[in-house]
């Protein structure tokens, strides 16, 4: 691919990512806007597969037969209406963050500035945060439930902690602009990006502030926590590692173009998906590279490991398993549907869906589609 090609891709991406914040407004129509779709990963527990659809509803089936567990749930979009007779037409909730699952209860947030807290094996509604309003900005990480609490960035610039059974707020710390990333805890540490370029360290009790680490670029990325370390990428086109103790830098690795997919360990060797196309491979220890795979296409889906091999999509659809032993790519299988959800693995299975809300579920060993299914409604 041409560098002139590979900047147009960028740009148009990055396009892509405004409008999902401002939206396009219609001149006379101040309040019609584009509508996002969303792109949920998979959460696999108990047997079963949650992942939000493109039509705004939560999906639960069994791994093993694709039945659902459940029919669809629904969330309602924001009712909005525009001046000069252009209401606006009824639409899904775009849903971009992976749900979670406790052993009662899913997480899920939408994109209108809702979270949903459902109970996993009847699909019933347990709550919603906040209870009548929204959220001041759209959702577009996922929640993440640990000891109690359930934890929702928004692009209202705020970290929400709410009770995980009742979704009572419990407290909030205000950043400085927009969050898209999942938060990461780790005992009883939460670690969150923000778009005003720093990486949070707080407690996860009150709140409170630990510690920070300002890069040059925003963040929409999970941090990654490992062996003492906290590895968060940047839209400055950086890497960084950070001791998890006072966020001092570690190390700083610089690629062609910004970072959005969380990386993935294995063996003191961390491989982080970029934009530019790439995957870097490189040593957790001082962040010297021991290899780079280039994929010819951006990598915003997070990568998996499965049985010593790093599973990595393009967006162009290109599923590929970077060996991590002899750092050789393979490629599985070309889906030809972008993809920009996090992947999902158990049981030498890998779980994608598509830009066309499809979901996927592909052999990483021969890359043999196992079987497809549309989550579109019929």
């Amino acid at each position: 691919m041409s560098f002139r090609r590979l900047i147009g891709k960028i740009l148009l991406l990055l396009v892509m990512l405004l409008v999902l914040i401002s939206g396009v407004t219609i001149p006379g129509c101040t309040d019609l806007q584009a509508v996002p779709r969303g792109w949920s990963g998979v959460v696999i527990a108990d047997g079963a597969l949650f992942l939000g659809s493109m039509d705004g509803k939560l999906v639960a089936m069994d791994k093993s037969n694709q039945d659902r567990l459940w029919p669809d749930v629904l969330f309602e979009p924001k009712k909005q209406t525009g001046g000069f007779g252009c209401a606006r037409s009824p639409e899904a909730v775009a849903i971009y963050g992976t749900p979670t699952v406790t052993e009662e209860l899913v997480y899920i947030a939408g994109y209108h500035g809702k979270l949903y807290a459902v109970n996993a094996k009847t699909g019933a509604l347990r709550w919603v945060y906040p209870r009548e309003d929204y959220f001041a900005g759209p959702v577009i990480g996922g929640p993440v439930a640990s000891q109690g609490k359930v934890y929702i960035g928004s692009a209202d610039e705020r970290l929400y902690a709410l009770d995980a059974a009742t979704g009572d707020l419990q407290w909030e710390f205000e950043t400085e602009d927009k969050i898209w990333s999942t938060p990461s805890v780790v005992g009883d540490t939460l670690y969150i990006g923000s778009f005003d370029k720093k990486l949070y360290a707080l407690n996860t009790a009150d709140g409170s502030k630990r510690w920070q680490f300002e890069t040059k670029g925003a963040i929409a990325s999970t941090p990654l926590v490992y062996d003492g370390t906290v590895y968060i990428g940047s839209f400055d086109r950086y890497l960084y590692a950070l001791d998890v103790s006072d966020g001092s830098l570690k190390w700083r690795f610089l690629a062609e173009n910004w970072f959005w997919a969380r990386p993935v360990v294995d063996s003191g060797v961390i491989y982080a998906g970029s934009v530019d196309g790439k995957v870097y491979a490189l040593r957790t220890e001082n962040g010297d590279k021991v290899a780079e795979f280039d994929l010819g296409s951006p990598v915003i889906s997070s990568p998996v490991l499965v049985d010593g091999a790093i599973i990595v999509a393009s967006e162009e659809g290109q599923l590929y398993s970077l060996d991590t032993g002899s750092n050789r790519k393979k490629r599985l299988v070309n889906l030809e549907e972008k993809i920009h959800a996090p992947l999902a693995a158990g049981n030498g299975v890998v779980y994608i869906h598509s830009d066309e809300d499809i979901l996927y579920a592909v052999d990483t060993k021969s890359g043999v589609t196992l079987w497809s299914l549309s989550l579109k409604s019929e």
